[in-house]
């Protein structure tokens, strides 16, 4: 088994042998020939990782104002091995030969194909193609469209193969379509989703500048799961019923010596433990609970009230406290005694002893 992997620094699509795969391509035993764009026969194994990679490069060349050359494999080649290209409305990532320093630390890695965004494979791209054919008899060509299309449910991702095919007695390359899944583990698939969603410091969102349209796609994915849940509740209770009144049923026209009641046999088990569901459901239309609710009830609009009064007389304390510290202790009658003595009167009034504090 062979694994692809991109690396981060040259935005270079590799394959890994017995390590952690990024895409894992399985060849079947035999390949029969396809017609022209048509499915290869092969199947990938694809990580979420390389399309954040892919779409985090197309964003980054996207939002630089003098954006610089893209990697790609046709070009004058630079010291480091990449492939320089003039920048187009596309972004194209590749590698034409793995550096000496590369090979020393990733001995078991070496190149597999290529990554490039747009809608749909040019004749431009089996140029490129045909180039890194020097370095891989059958690369592989990633392909992202990253245009918003809000009535696809697909992911935008399609993978493409090279093929020989003699169209009007004349032996062609042709790009072929091959299958592809999701393939990552619970810990992987929360780390991309948390990425995905990243917000910029201006509080716009990182992959998308369509905010309504989001934050009602995430209501309706919430709302689509809710009802789907209700649904499935509602099918299992209707089954539970159905049973329990073929049982009835079944235990009023045979007796209770019956093992046979209707035409389900009985379930002891099975009634024990739907007993014990319908236990675990409040008992709405029981006097006993009525009566149980109404005392509960009762007892948090009393503790509700005292916390109210014990709240006033906190404030009226503080306000008394600070009258007193704003005047001078002989003051003339009818100023600071006066006020005391109301609030004694009013303090009275609130426990119950008069019944009003004039």
């Amino acid at each position: 088994m062979e694994y692809i992997g991109i690396k981060e620094k040259n935005f270079t699509i590799k394959r890994q042998k017995k390590k952690k795969n990024f895409i894992d391509r399985e060849r079947p035993r035999r390949v029969t020939r396809m017609a022209p764009s048509s499915s290869s026969g092969l199947t990938f194994k694809l990580h979420p990782l390389v399309i954040v990679n892919i779409s985090d490069h197309h964003t980054r060349v996207k939002t630089q104002l003098n954006p610089p050359a893209s990697v790609c494999a046709s070009g004058n080649v630079s010291d480091n091995g990449e492939a320089m290209f003039q920048q187009d409305p596309r972004v194209y990532g590749c590698v034409i030969g793995v550096q000496k320093g590369h090979k020393k630390v990733f001995p078991d890695f070496y190149i597999l194909g290529w990554y490039s965004t747009g809608n749909d494979a040019e004749e431009s791209d089996m140029h490129i193609h045909k180039a890194l054919m020097d370095i891989n008899e059958s690369p592989v060509y990633v392909l992202l469209n990253p245009a918003i299309n809000h009535a696809q449910k697909d992911l935008p991702v399609t993978i493409y193969e090279s093929e020989l095919h003699v169209i009007d007695g004349i032996p062609q390359l042709i790009f072929v379509h091959t299958t592809y899944t999701i393939e990552t583990v619970e810990a992987e698939r929360i780390s991309v989703d948390h990425v995905a969603h990243l917000k910029p410091s201006d509080g716009g969102s990182a992959a998308t500048q369509c905010e309504p349209y989001v934050s009602h796609t995430y209501l309706a994915a919430h709302l689509t799961g809710i009802h789907t849940a209700i649904k499935m509740l509602n099918s299992r209770i209707r089954v539970l019923y159905q049973y329990l009144a073929a049982m009835q049923k079944g235990y009023m026209t045979r007796g209770v010596g019956s093992y046979f009641l209707g035409d389900i046999p009985c379930d002891n088990s099975l009634l024990r433990q739907v007993s014990s569901l319908l236990r675990r459901l409040p008992a709405m239309a029981s006097e006993r609970f009525q009566d149980d609710f109404l005392m509960e009830y009762n007892d948090k609009l009393l503790i509700t009230y005292l916390a109210m009064v014990t709240n006033c007389s906190s404030t009226m304390n503080e306000m008394i406290d600070k009258f007193n510290a704003a005047y001078e202790r002989n003051a003339r009658r009818g100023g600071r005694t006066a006020f005391i003595y109301l609030k004694g009167k009013i303090t009275n009034y609130m426990l119950g002893y008069t019944t009003s504090p004039a």
